[in-house]
């Protein structure tokens, strides 16, 4: 028997103190998938995920959660009756209980046993290495461990759908990745779907099996995180998903990424700025065409100043 999209989203429109805040969404997350919505600061991001949640109410549309309606304009199911595990940007931990009883918290709600629930929050919060925190309360803890402690409460739902908003974004890389890992570990295991806002391109081309661009209220590209970095639908989605050189040939404008730039035959070209990332250097160059970005692996074996050729070895037409 096909199981129904873990979320169906139709037409929403969401307004806010008479703002229109969101406009005419309509999103499908199927059952095990993880969709990242990336947008800059304002874009709507966490309204979307707060109204999904029960947060806000509908003023147009649809939200139906594993193939139950759980908001319209005429319908609102609280926040505790939808199958959803919650990561809040602002953390939103309760200040009076221990990491261990936030964890646990979910489990006792779903009638699991003061005990056995403690334990599952113990291993959970293992897995998630922040163990040493289980007696602490949210105000003995850094802004990156209540993190982490949110992102256990919410796994610890056992929900079909997670939504995650900015979840690691006060995370250091190394806890970043660990973070990253348990989430997809504790989704496979129980085939869960997961919508991810970020405004970091790196972030969400990394973690999603689908890119959501949004952009003032409003979808305004979808598709693979490849499709999405590789054709951007204009400009803006060209820079919101990565660095670009934005050029003019022949009467067209193509995007063209750094790792596609390649120096040694081509054009002329003079560096302007040389930039050592650790496992490659960025270069910038002046051309008769604009200022390209390129990209090398390795430290830098050019410098300001000195005369290059370059080339594209692939660049993109943006529509429009």
């Amino acid at each position: 028997m096909n199981r129904p999209p873990a979320l169906e989203v139709t037409g929403l429109t969401v307004r806010i103190t008479d703002r229109e805040i969101l406009s005419g969404i309509d999103l499908t997350v199927a059952p095990g998938e993880t969709v990242a919505v990336l947008g800059p600061s304002g874009s709507g991001k966490t309204t979307l995920l707060a109204t999904i949640a029960g947060f806000f109410t509908p003023a147009e549309g649809e939200i139906r959660i594993a193939g139950e309606l759980v908001a319209s304009p005429h319908t609102q199911l609280p926040p505790e009756r939808r199958s959803i595990g919650f990561v809040f940007q602002s953390y939103a931990l309760w200040p009076h209980l221990s990491a261990r009883d936030t964890v646990a918290f979910p489990w006792r709600v779903a009638g699991v046993d003061a005990a056995e629930a403690r334990r599952r929050a113990d291993a959970l919060l293992g897995s998630l290495g922040i163990a040493e925190l289980a007696e602490r309360l949210p105000a003995e803890m850094s802004g990156g461990q209540q993190q982490r402690v949110g992102v256990a409460r919410a796994l610890a739902r056992e929900a079909d759908l997670f939504l995650l908003d900015e979840p690691t974004a006060h995370l250091d890389a190394v806890t970043r990745r660990a973070a990253e890992v348990e989430v997809a570990a504790q989704r496979r295991t129980r085939v869960a779907a997961a919508l991810y806002a970020t405004h970091d391109p790196a972030e969400a081309l990394g973690a999603a099996d689908r890119v959501v661009l949004l952009r003032a209220g409003a979808i305004v590209q979808q598709g693979s995180p490849v499709a999405v970095y590789a054709e951007p639908g204009d400009e803006w989605a060209a820079r919101l998903t990565g660095a670009v050189s934005v050029l003019v040939r022949q009467g067209q404008r193509v995007a063209v990424r750094p790792e596609w730039v390649r120096l040694g035959s081509g054009a002329p070209g003079t560096i302007v700025a040389v930039r050592f990332r650790g496992p490659h250097s960025e270069l910038t160059l002046e051309t008769a065409e604009g200022l390209v970005e390129a990209r090398v692996p390795g430290p830098p074996s050019h410098r300001v100043g000195e005369a290059v050729k370059w080339e594209a070895t692939r660049e993109w037409v943006l529509p429009g």
